[in-house]
């Protein structure tokens, strides 16, 4: 079990395997990177650093971007991790865009489960948050994800004041009806800029709404978030990460930008640690481990 100088236990490891995307979210924070990065980790170097992970004891590993589903060797990517000894979980967050193509190909790749980003039901406020008219797309592939097995399929919805506060409870008739789970997620950005003014929306309306409607309240183990269990059935989780004491007070993940480096917290670039470049000069597996070593005791939590 392995411990950073918090004692807080890591237990998976999130890979962004790219910068690049289908989509133009005015609000996407991609996963803490610059999105001008160009390079990107082949499957077997991806591999590597998922077997380091795995080594620690690190069972569960997420695929993120950008967009995964954009690299055309995305299966060769999840199928090299599923057969990687100590692996127990696959996951990955997406668009959804593409999502219909690849479900079942996904699923016997190794994939375990899914989150699919989807901040509206609106065609046209889709089009405004994204710059894509991709709706449709999305909402089938999240269909064919619940079809496929892919378990469990949640629904992220970033909330964004002045644009879709009010449709809540739709997003959870449709989470409902879809059997999938909703993650209201509060939006990340640099605190007190013009942009986090504008769009930034508090949550305690949204827990007031599910209070009502909620025969009981779990707390997942994971960032110490609330699950609200429905009458009437549907699961709805609050992800409220800016400012929250909570949340970093019991993360237990370490990220991996799409260039290689390990990157102890989401919201710094100023502690990576690169893994990409002793890989491809070839060091051997006890000095890999040893630069996974320091990464993890640069973790510290952000919001004290």
């Amino acid at each position: 079990m392995l411990k950073d100088p918090y004692g807080r236990t890591l237990e998976s490891i999130r890979i962004s395997v790219t910068q690049r995307c289908n989509l133009n979210c005015f609000y996407c924070h991609r996963e803490g990177e610059d999105p001008s990065k160009k390079e990107e980790m082949t499957p077997e170097e991806i591999q590597r650093i998922v077997a380091v992970a795995a080594s620690f004891g690190l069972g569960k590993v997420k695929l993120t971007g950008g967009e995964p589903l954009i690299r055309r060797d995305i299966l060769d990517i999840v199928e090299k991790i599923h057969e990687t000894p100590g692996i127990k979980e696959v996951s990955m967050t997406t668009n959804g865009v593409l999502l219909s193509e690849y479900t079942y190909s996904l699923k016997k790749a190794g994939l375990t489960r899914v989150n699919v980003s989807l901040d509206t039901l609106r065609a046209e406020r889709y089009r405004q948050i994204t710059g894509v008219d991709a709706l449709e797309s999305v909402t089938l592939g999240i269909a064919k994800a619940r079809d496929a097995g892919l378990h469990p399929v949640k629904v992220n919805m970033v909330l964004l004041k002045g644009l879709n506060e009010h449709e809540v409870p739709e997003m959870i008739d449709f989470a409902r009806k879809s059997g999938v789970i909703l993650q209201i997620i509060e939006l990340e950005a640099p605190y007190e800029n013009e942009f986090y003014k504008r769009y930034h929306a508090s949550m305690d309306a949204v827990e007031r709404l599910l209070e009502g409607m909620a025969e009981r309240i779990t707390i997942r183990k994971m960032h110490h978030r609330k699950k609200y269990h429905l009458r009437g059935g549907g699961e709805v989780e609050v992800v409220k990460p800016m400012h929250n004491t909570e949340f970093c007070r019991h993360c237990n993940r370490i990220r991996v930008t799409s260039d290689g480096k390990l990157k102890p917290c989401l919201f710094r670039n100023d502690n990576l640690v690169d893994m990409l470049g002793p890989i491809r000069r070839g060091e051997p597996e006890e000095t890999l481990k040893k630069i996974f070593l320091e990464a993890v005791k640069r973790r510290e939590p952000y919001f004290k």
